[in-house]
């Protein structure tokens, strides 16, 4: 159990560590190459010590030894691993894998815990049997584990049925190009978390490989070819650098984040932007310098394209004066826990006023009659969950953080660097 200390002033420079979803694609993409990459800065942490590990399964050589990785790929020659893979809470690798797996040629068994045998991934079974691939759901949940037949995949066209995960649609385009025949892919209804995609698409264009993608990303033409080995940087991670941010905004202090680039691939940057319309002030020079205001103001924002920091917006809200709406982020309930009963339940236990709704979160800011409180958070093992409430804790007495460890699935060193906070 974390106890936090609050602190009455910041003035910290911050380093993060590599993006979790650039290093996820790029991982794969460099597996599925032909030749040895290196991967500059990548994140080491629970999730892709799971992605590296069942790519190592599948006859890839992955050394993540040092600080910068080595991956010699297969040229999309999969091998069948003689066991299952295991890929823990892992949502990412579990669809992005599961694809790769497809372009194997015999038995693949992909399972994870038990939250993730929760999280559906039917949307990503039924495409992949347009395109030719055996899959099917072992319990007939519509949920891992798997079991897939492979042998290749057969390409020409398929489509995508509506989903609450961008992942799936990414995991898709990732392998799209060693089909037997051209890919083409359509998705029905909405696309979740649209600069997710995006980043998938720049990945793949980094080593070598172009998309067609049509309009408001609904179709896309995948031409076939091979990944070119590459050295690629990854950026600092957004969602773990929003916890920074957030840490000036609530206290009234000042936050550098070193190594999150101003013109990123990552959409989870727009937190920058509401924190302004909060009434922060930001300045781009060595990296990304955020300072809180003496009194934050609500917003209402739709948060459909960044939702991993929804949770931490909801924190910065509760200390807010007026009212904090955010929407769009249905989404957020399949993910490691449903976080939008976990954020609006946490911040009951706090004295917070909120409301949840299906696909939102209204948040009543502070409240001189009934101030805000301390209390023990469930972190209901998700990283997000204990590290936006740790936040929390800057400015609220009394708040401990159960299950602290479970940080290690995105940023195993966080709570040291927390601590440069202070």
């Amino acid at each position: 159990m974390k106890e936090i200390r609050p602190l009455d002033h910041i003035h910290a420079t911050i380093s993060v560590p590599g993006s979790k979803s650039i290093t996820q694609r790029a991982l794969i993409a460099a597996a599925l190459a032909d030749g040895k990459s290196t991967l500059l800065g990548p994140l080491a942490s629970e999730d892709t010590a799971y992605t590296s590990a069942a790519l190592k399964d599948m006859g890839i050589t992955v050394d993540s030894s040092d600080t910068d990785w080595q991956i010699t790929g297969c040229g999309g020659r999969i091998a069948t691993p003689v066991k299952g893979i295991f890929l823990g809470n892992n949502g990412t690798a579990t669809r992005f894998l599961t694809s790769v797996a497809a372009l194997g040629n015999g038995s693949f068994t992909i399972a994870g815990e038990k939250r993730m045998e929760e999280r559906p991934i039917d949307p990503l079974m039924e495409a992949l049997a347009g395109w030719g691939v055996d899959i099917k759901s072992i319990k007939g949940t519509g949920c891992p584990p798997l079991k897939i037949e492979a042998n290749g995949i057969e390409g020409g066209q398929t489509t995508l049925p509506e989903g609450k995960s961008s992942q799936y649609l990414s995991s898709l385009l990732l392998v799209a190009p060693y089909a037997r025949k051209k890919a083409r892919l359509l998705v029905e209804g909405a696309v979740p978390s649209k600069p997710y995609v995006t980043m998938t698409l720049a990945v793949m264009k980094s080593f070598g490989i172009d998309v067609t993608a049509g309009n408001d990303l609904k179709s896309f033409e995948i031409g076939q070819g091979t990944y070119q080995p590459q050295t690629y940087q990854v950026e600092g991670d957004a969602s773990s650098a929003s916890y920074f941010f957030a840490a000036a905004a609530i206290t009234g202090g000042t936050v550098t984040v070193s190594n999150v680039p101003k013109v990123s691939l990552q959409g989870d940057t727009a937190l920058i932007k509401m924190l302004e319309q909060m009434g922060c002030h930001v300045s781009y020079d060595k990296g990304i310098t955020l300072t809180g205001p003496k009194e934050l103001r609500g917003v209402e924002v739709d948060m459909g394209d960044c939702p991993d920091v929804a949770p931490t917006l909801a924190v910065v809200a509760s200390r807010a004066k007026g009212r904090t709406v955010i929407k769009n982020i249905e989404h957020l309930r399949i993910k490691e826990c449903d976080r939008v009963n976990a954020v609006a339940t946490e911040l009951a236990k706090l004295g917070a006023r909120v409301e949840e709704q299906k696909d939102a979160l209204i948040i009543e800011g502070i409240d001189a009659d009934s101030p805000m409180h301390g209390a023990e958070i469930e972190t209901y093992n998700d990283h997000r969950i204990a590290m936006c409430f740790g936040v929390a804790g800057l400015v609220i007495p009394g708040i401990t953080i159960t299950n602290e460890k479970c940080v290690a699935k995105s940023f195993p060193d966080f709570w040291q660097r927390f601590e440069w906070l202070y």
